[in-house]
C-alpha cells in the first residue's frame, strides 16, 4: 500500500497537469498555436539538436581517447573530464555572459589592442543566442555520454578489434565500425539523459531569451497569467520527454546484448602516442574541461574574493542555510523511501510492487517546471477545500495551509529526485546476495529486523551516496524551487538566478561558487568508483 501511495505521490502531478489542460478555465490553446508555439517548438527542437551533436561529439571522443591511447595527462582527463557535472547551466552561462559581453574583459581588452571604439568598428559573436545557449548546455552535460561511453568501451574485448584486422578490416575504420556500434546502446542512453536536462534548463534559456518551451511555460503562466495555456505547454514538453524516456529505455534493455562474455573477454592495450599527436590528443581532451570547468571556477573564485565583503550578507547566510536545510531534509526522505522501495521489490515479487518501482523509477524525467505547476494545482485545491470546510462548518478561515510553504518545496524535491535514491541504493541492495536473506531468516530475523540488521549495514556506501548526490541535485534545483517557493524565501539556486537576472554577477558569484563546490561532490564519488567497478569487473571474469 505504501508503494501505491509513493507511484500515487508521483503520478498526481501528471495528472492535475492534463485534466487542466484538457479543461481549462480559459482555452489560450488555438491562440498560442496561432502565435507563439511554432517558435517555442522550434527553438526547442534546435536547441535539442545542438545538444544531442555537442554532446555526442565531446562526449565519444573524449572517451575513446582516454580508452585507448596512452598520452600525457590521460590519468588526469579520465576523472578531470567529469568536473563540468558540478557546474549548473545556468551558473556556467552567467559567468561566459560576463566575459563575453560587450562590457566584457574580452572584448575591452580587444578593443584596448587594436584601438576600436565602438561595437560597428568590429564583430564579435553575440554570447545571448540560441547557439550560445546550446554551447553553454553542451559544456555542462557532455559528462553524461563520456562517462557512459567509457563503461561501454572498457567493456569491449580486444579480441573483437584482432578479428577484424584479421579479417582485413583497416585499423583506422574499426572504431566506426565495431567499437561504435557496440557503445551505441549506451551512448543513446547518455545523449537521452544530456536532453532530459535540457528539456528541464529554465535559467540558461531565459537569460539568453530563447523562447523554448519551458521559457514558455513560465511566460504564459506568469506574464499573461493563465495557468491553463501553461498546463497546456506542459503537456507538449512532457511528450517530448516521454520519447526521450523511451530512447532511454530502449538504450538500457539493449545495452546487456553487448556485454562481453567471461571465455571471450580480454582488456584493451592502450596506444602510446608521441609528437604532434600526443599534443592533438592532450588539446583534444583539456579544452572541453576548461572550457566547462577551469575558466568557470576561476572568475567565480575571483570574484567571491573581490566582492566577498558585499555578497557575505545576513541574507546571504539565511539563504545558505535554506539551502542546506531543505536538500537535506528532502535527500533523507528520498533516501528513506528508495530504501523502502527497492527493499519490498526484493523481498515480495509481486506485478503491482514492480510496476510502482518502475514509475517511482522514472521521476528523474519530470521537468521541474511541469512537477511545479502539478504540485501547485494539487495543493492548491487542497487549500482552498481545507478553507471551505472550515468556513462552512466552523467560520474560520485557514488561508493557505500548503500552498506557498517549504513543504511543498521538499514535496516537489522528493518527486524529482526520488529515482536518484531509488536507482543507488537499488544498486547496492542488487549486490547482496539472497543467501544471505537465507541465512538471516533461518537465524529467526523478520523481513522487517532483517532490513536494519543485514542489509542496511551491506548498503551504507550505496545509501551514502544516494544522499549525497540527492543533496547536491536539490541544492542546484531552479525551476521548480523559483514557481513554489514562499514569500522572501530564497536557496542559492534563486538566490544566483535573481542577482545574474538584475546584471549583478559579481555578488551572486559566492553562491554559485558554493553550488560548483557542492556539486563537486558526486563527481568525485564517480572519479573513485568508476575505474575501481571495471577492474572489479574484469578481474570476475
Amino acid at each position: 500500500m505504501i508503494a501505491i501511495l509513493i507511484a500515487l505521490m508521483i503520478c498526481l502531478p501528471l495528472f492535475a497537469v492534463a485534466r487542466l489542460a484538457l479543461f481549462p478555465t480559459e482555452n489560450v490553446w488555438p491562440h498560442l498555436i496561432s502565435t507563439v508555439l511554432p517558435h517555442y517548438v522550434f527553438n526547442t527542437l534546435v536547441l535539442m539538436a545542438g545538444v544531442a551533436l555537442g554532446t555526442l561529439v565531446i562526449g565519444v571522443s573524449t572517451a575513446w581517447l582516454v580508452t585507448h591511447y596512452d598520452f600525457t595527462g590521460r590519468r588526469v582527463f579520465v576523472w578531470a573530464l567529469l568536473l563540468p557535472f558540478a557546474v549548473p547551466a545556468y551558473v556556467i552561462a552567467f559567468v561566459y555572459t560576463e566575459l563575453l559581453e560587450f562590457s566584457g574583459p574580452v572584448q575591452s581588452m580587444l578593443r584596448s589592442i587594436f584601438g576600436w571604439q565602438s561595437a560597428a568598428d568590429y564583430y564579435f559573436p553575440k554570447i545571448r543566442t540560441l547557439g550560445g545557449a546550446t554551447i553553454m548546455m553542451v559544456l555542462v552535460l557532455y559528462p553524461y555520454v563520456y562517462l557512459l561511453a567509457r563503461s561501454a568501451f572498457l567493456e569491449q574485448s580486444a579480441s573483437l578489434l584482432e578479428a577484424a584486422r584479421v579479417l582485413g578490416q583497416p585499423k583506422g575504420r574499426s572504431f566506426f565500425t565495431i567499437s561504435l556500434p557496440l557503445a551505441r546502446p549506451a551512448i543513446a542512453v547518455g545523449v537521452a539523459m544530456a536532453l532530459m536536462e535540457t528539456l528541464n534548463d529554465f535559467g540558461t534559456v531565459d537569460y539568453f531569451a530563447v523562447h523554448t518551451l519551458t521559457a514558455g511555460i513560465f511566460d504564459v503562466w506568469q506574464n499573461m497569467g493563465n495557468l491553463s495555456g501553461g498546463a497546456q505547454i506542459s503537456c507538449l514538453l512532457l511528450m517530448f520527454v516521454l520519447l526521450l524516456l523511451f530512447l532511454e529505455r530502449f538504450g538500457r534493455k539493449h545495452q546487456k546484448q553487448f556485454l562481453p562474455t567471461s571465455s571471450r573477454f580480454r582488456s584493451m592495450q592502450r596506444v602510446r602516442v608521441t609528437g604532434w599527436q600526443n599534443a592533438i590528443l592532450f588539446l583534444c581532451c583539456a579544452i572541453p574541461i576548461f572550457l566547462g570547468f577551469i575558466i568557470p571556477f576561476i572568475i567565480l573564485t575571483d570574484y567571491s574574493i573581490r566582492y566577498f565583503e558585499i555578497s557575505w550578507t545576513e541574507e546571504f547566510r539565511e539563504t545558505a542555510t535554506n539551502s542546506l536545510l531543505l536538500s537535506a531534509v528532502a535527500a533523507v526522505i528520498a533516501v528513506g523511501l528508495g530504501v523502502f522501495l527497492a527493499y519490498s521489490a526484493r523481498i515480495k515479487k509481486s506485478r503491482l510492487l514492480q510496476a510502482c518501482t518502475r514509475l517511482a523509477s522514472t521521476s528523474y524525467a519530470l521537468p521541474g517546471v511541469v512537477l511545479a505547476i502539478g504540485i501547485l494545482i494539487i495543493f492548491a485545491a487542497l487549500d482552498n477545500t481545507i478553507d471551505s470546510f472550515m468556513r462552512d462548518y466552523f467560520n474560520v478561515s485557514t488561508g493557505l495551509l500548503f500552498t506557498g510553504t517549504v513543504f511543498v518545496i521538499i514535496f516537489a524535491y522528493v518527486v524529482r529526485f526520488l529515482a536518484v535514491a531509488f536507482g543507488s541504493v537499488e544498486s547496492s541492495l542488487a549486490k547482496i546476495t539472497p543467501s544471505m536473506d537465507m541465512a538471516a531468516r533461518s537465524l529467526g530475523q523478520k523481513p522487517s529486523t532483517m532490513l536494519w540488521h543485514v542489509h542496511i549495514p551491506l548498503m551504507r556506501s550505496g545509501i551514502l551516496t544516494a544522499l549525497l548526490v540527492v543533496f547536491v541535485d536539490c541544492m542546484k534545483e531552479l525551476p521548480a524551487t523559483l514557481l513554489l517557493r514562499p514569500f522572501n524565501f530564497d536557496t542559492l539556486a534563486t538566490h544566483v538566478y535573481q542577482l545574474a537576472s538584475d546584471e549583478l554577477i559579481e555578488q551572486s558569484a559566492l553562491a554559485a561558487l558554493l553550488i560548483v563546490l557542492t556539486g563537486l561532490i558526486p563527481v568525485i564519488l564517480l572519479s573513485l568508483t568508476l575505474d575501481r567497478g571495471r577492474t572489479l569487473i574484469h578481474k570476475q571474469q
